[in-house]
């Protein structure tokens, strides 16, 4: 897959050939449905307490008598029946987070890739820097482009004056390469990479290679009984 590479001024800045291994897989909503969940269950804080009876301060002896009052027998007035009782059943401090295998997610990675380069929603940008800190000068950029809700992928730092510039900008994201995330491109309309974060994701998955498959040993043939007794 070939795409232009634009600069900031809506420019064209040559080309660049895209991995069809990395952008050119068909999505599946399953596998990048179960990547965002792991992602979102990551990040979780788990910090959610309620206090059981046990934990309430208030009186743990019993408050009346058995009988004779007229009413239901009780315990202490730390029961979960009674108003500043404790809570039963209610969570406690937890991890959310689960295991998922680490070549599903570098597919779910590929995936997502893929989803926006097919939907026409990927730009290549030759580099992600401005002279300046001007958020108006980066909006006037961006609607000669035509990103309004955009992720920003650079190299593997963000260049100072173009993060400052963005971070005011609502429904823009800007992150360096390391931070490409399945959640993150879905989340935004248009993915944009600039050539650096494209060397980064390839060189990212360079590393993979299939795994060698081994041969099975031909099995011999079991002799027949007849032979045997011969």
């Amino acid at each position: 897959m070939k795409l232009d590479v634009i600069n900031l001024d809506g420019g064209k800045a040559g080309s660049v050939e895209l991995n069809d291994a990395i952008f050119g897989l068909t999505p599946r909503k399953d596998v990048l449905y179960r990547v965002v969940r792991w992602q979102q269950a990551k990040r979780r804080a788990g910090t959610h307490d309620t206090q059981n009876r046990g934990e309430v301060s208030r009186s743990h002896s019993k408050f009346g008598k058995q009988k004779g009052s007229g009413g239901a027998r009780h315990g202490s007035k730390n029961a979960p029946i009674f108003v500043g009782g404790g809570v039963a059943h209610g969570p406690h401090p937890r991890s959310y987070e689960h295991s998922l295998n680490k070549k599903f997610r570098a597919l779910g990675l590929k995936m997502a890739l893929s989803a926006k380069a097919q939907a026409g929603s990927l730009v290549v940008l030759d580099d992600a820097k401005l002279s300046s800190p001007k958020t108006k000068d980066l909006v006037a950029a961006f609607e000669k482009l035509g990103l309004s809700n955009a992720i920003i992928f650079g190299g593997a730092e963000v260049d100072a004056n173009f993060a400052l510039a963005a971070r005011n900008i609502i429904n823009i994201d800007v992150l360096p390469s390391a931070g490409l995330n399945v959640e993150g491109i879905l989340k935004r309309k248009t993915l944009v990479l600039t050539k650096d974060a494209i060397d980064a994701v390839n060189a990212r998955f360079a590393t993979e290679t299939p795994a060698a498959v081994e041969e099975a040993p031909a099995k011999k043939p079991r002799a027949k009984k007849a032979d045997k007794e011969a």
